[in-house]
């Protein structure tokens, strides 16, 4: 690292045009190629896949994208002949749009079915050439701009599909500008110099506008969702704006102690900078666990955030000393320039409300110890109610032209509609089709099924399929019950003796499939991922309490950053005050990407406390003062970076799209908890009470274990010399005093 350093410091110009050739370079060809995003939560081996593989078999083009366009009339009904006419005008117009293949309406013979009972609501089935992710931005406005021109005063027209959710784009990059403004801010105020509140954020938007253009790239050689450029640009400046902050503060103590430009830059990337690296490598680690999955769907969401992570720290350890020797001692505020042009170098010792906290901590460590234990308990108490399902159209904002659609839908032909179920099977013979036909009416009597289609067959006769709406919404656990029903007891008692062997597809089966897949294989991830990062904190710290401990803390954090997202998403408290659309089930990928994130953020935290704790025990081998200077010289730091993560995860909850949202608010409730409470709080009230046990490692297993070094100590602050004073206890007491009566009490020496 240190070799590094002095390569960026010397070489300042080549590093930053170096990261700035590859931003433009990386950004010019996603401009060019374009994007590939797939939100394909199609799981091999799964019900509704071999549905979905049946029905292109035999019917194909059949796995096109399917719209909605609905229209409701507050006068009349939709069967007058001014509403008739209009919409089949629209409708034909609708069928010559490029990138249609067939459209299909309420006033075609026998489709009297696609008008509501009261005749004032009706809608049409629009299917495209391609499923959802291979349809162009291009096409997917013509359609809505289409659809919408027949709307009047009198006639209202709202779309449904995934086609009209391209069109519905965010409030343009709102949600990352408020964030940065935010995040400059709170810098500003910690350092009281521009020039070093700009270079975390000049630093973390390169690694992050880096990253989003790579992923755009990574979508055309994986599967990658439309919503991990949002998740990896959330985490990126979060992360980011940290690591670099980070750095900045051990800079701008070097400059303090008396240190060169150069040689403050190359210090702070030599120590701090590894523990960047060491705290980017776990983050990376917890995101690349997603893997082991092996579901296509996660695996490109866990390579970009990987990848956005990866940017931001080599940003950090290379253009971040580039720029900080392009500003010279501008990092420190000009009071801070005057102090050390007119006292010369001073050493830097923690006081204030830090050190205050810290000896407080210290005194009551059992109090306080059980408050922390008691709010985190109480906030995760919501996630024992947790339901995981895709929500839909249901759930978006009102004024958004599918919910308005859904609701309408709702409201005309019931829930169901919104979320119907397609049965597949193969045929061997004749006697197949009678048992299907005598199924079709079984299921008309099933409960919680409110109609069934006629059955369709393809022209070959090998495949047949049908469809059943449910009475209950596509996200509702009745509609889930009831394909876990058919499955396991109507549809199995109707083929038995038979051939027939009928799958039951669709998207809500196969959300429902996928949430399945991912809470079985969820253990597995969780103790793969914990035990990781287990391993890596006792290589760093040659302890199993710090590691043990750290497993405890994540999973309070994680179980109480969901209680906070089921409190609010899926009990709907403030969702739709937020604009986030009502109550709804939690998204299944939600808990896997969560465990990831929220354990690598967590893991910085911890290492930049314990790391400091750490130095301090070797040099005294006193746990007490150990873990009292730990606190008091890394919290304001640990607080200013939570500060700045919560304040940008929160922005992202106006980019208007639920499922970012989502991240945001979990996000910024485990990074609050985990900042505020667990490290801040409880991890040091434990540490207080379990004394040097919190050090202890087998002899045997400490001959046997790698060392590995996270920062190298640094030379510890000594307390300024009081004249006419010696060196010994009494001394030391006595200038102890002096600052005491200074209000610069130092918590290195004054127990709590």
């Amino acid at each position: 690292m240190a070799a590094l350093a002095r390569w960026c410091v010397r070489r300042r110009l080549a590093a930053l045009l170096l990261w700035l050739t590859v931003f433009a370079g990386v950004f010019t060809t996603a401009t060019v190629v374009g994007a590939a995003y797939s939100n394909d939560y199609g799981v091999s081996g799964t019900e509704s896949s071999q549905a979905a593989h049946l029905l292109r078999e035999g019917f194909p083009g059949a796995d096109g994208d399917t719209d909605t366009v609905v229209w409701h009339t507050t006068d009349g009904t939709v069967r007058d002949a001014d509403v008739a006419q209009t919409m089949t005008r629209t409708l034909d117009r609708l069928a010559d749009l490029p990138g249609i293949a067939s459209v299909t309406g309420p006033y075609e013979n026998g489709r009297g079915g696609q008008i509501s009972g009261d005749g004032r609501t009706a809608y049409a089935t629009v299917t495209f050439d391609s499923p959802s992710q291979r349809i162009s931005e291009g096409e997917a406005r013509a359609f809505v701009d289409t659809a919408e021109s027949a709307g009047t005063e009198g006639l209202r027209i709202a779309l449904g599909g995934s086609a009209v959710s391209l069109t519905q784009s965010a409030d343009g990059h709102l949600a990352e500008i408020v964030g940065v403004v935010v995040a400059a801010a709170v810098l500003l105020l910690a350092f009281g110099s521009p020039a070093a509140a700009l270079l975390p954020i000049a630093t973390a938007l390169v690694g992050v506008g880096t990253a989003y253009a790579g992923i755009e790239l990574l979508g055309h050689v994986m599967t990658v969702a439309d919503f991990a450029p949002m998740l990896g640009m959330l985490v990126g400046l979060g992360v980011g704006i940290d690591y670099a902050l980070f750095i900045v503060t051990r800079h701008r103590r070097g400059l303090k102690r008396g240190l060169t430009v150069a040689e403050a830059a190359q210090d702070a990337v030599a120590t701090t900078g590894r523990a960047v690296v060491f705290a980017g490598a776990t983050v990376c680690i917890a995101l690349l666990g997603m893997l082991i999955l092996r579901l296509d769907f996660l695996n490109g969401v866990a390579v970009a955030a990987a990848l956005t992570v990866l940017l931001t720290v080599a940003a950090s350890v290379t253009l971040l000393p580039a720029l900080l020797s392009f500003t010279g001692m501008r990092a420190l505020s000009r009071r801070e320039r005057r102090r050390l042009a007119e006292h010369g170098p001073e050493p830097e010792v923690p006081t204030g409300f830090a050190a205050r906290w810290s000896a407080f901590v210290e005194r009551h460590p059992r109090l306080l110890g059980a408050l922390a234990l008691l709010v985190m308990a109480v906030l995760a108490l919501p996630t024992l109610s947790l339901r995981l399902g895709t929500s839909d159209a249901g759930t978006d904002p009102a004024r958004t032209t599918t919910r308005q659609a859904y609701d309408l839908l709702a409201e005309g032909f019931g829930p169901g509609v919104n979320g119907p179920l397609t049965l597949v099977t193969h045929l061997d013979d004749a006697e197949d089709r009678l048992v299907l036909d005598n199924l079709a009416a079984t299921l008309r009597t099933t409960p919680d099924v409110a109609s069934v289609s006629p059955v369709t067959y393809n022209p070959a006769g090998t495949t047949a399929h049908l469809t059943l709406i449910p009475e209950s919404a596509p996200q509702s656990a009745r509609t889930s019950d009831l394909v876990e029903r058919l499955r396991t007891e109507v549809l199995p008692r109707a083929e038995s003796g038979t051939g027939l062997d009928v799958k039951v597809g669709g998207v809500t089966a196969g959300y429902d499939d996928f949430a399945g897949v991912v809470v079985a294989k969820l253990p597995l991830f969780v103790g793969v991922v914990i035990g990781l990062g287990c391993v890596l904190l006792l290589l760093a710290f040659r302890s199993l309490a710090i590691p043990l401990k750290a497993a405890a803390m994540n999973v309070a954090a994680v179980a109480a950053a969901f209680g906070v997202v089921t409190a609010v998403f899926q009990w709907g408290w403030g969702s739709e005050l937020l604009g986030l659309g009502g109550a709804g089930p939690i998204e299944p990928f939600l808990p896997v990407i969560m465990v990831s994130v929220l354990f690598g953020l967590s893991m910085d935290y911890q290492v930049f406390l314990v790391s400091r704790m750490y130095e301090e025990w070797l040099e005294t081998g006193d746990n007490r003062r150990a873990v009292r200077v730990g606190l008091a010289e890394t919290g304001r730091v640990i607080n200013s970076a939570a500060v700045i993560m919560i304040s940008v995860f929160l922005a992202f909850v106006l980019s208007g799209d639920r499922t970012i949202a989502m991240f945001g608010i979990a996000l910024a409730a485990a990074v609050a908890l985990d900042a505020f409470v667990l490290r801040t709080l409880l991890v040091p009230a434990l540490m207080h009470l379990l004394g040097k046990a919190n050090w202890w490692l087998p002899r045997g297993l400490e001959s046997r274990l790698p060392h590995l070094s996270i920062e190298p100590p640094e030379c510890r602050a000594t307390l300024p010399a009081v004249p006419g004073r010696g060196t010994d206890d009494a001394a030391l007491a006595e200038a102890v005093d002096a600052l005491v009566k200074e209000r610069r009490d130092d918590v290195r020496d004054i127990p709590g």
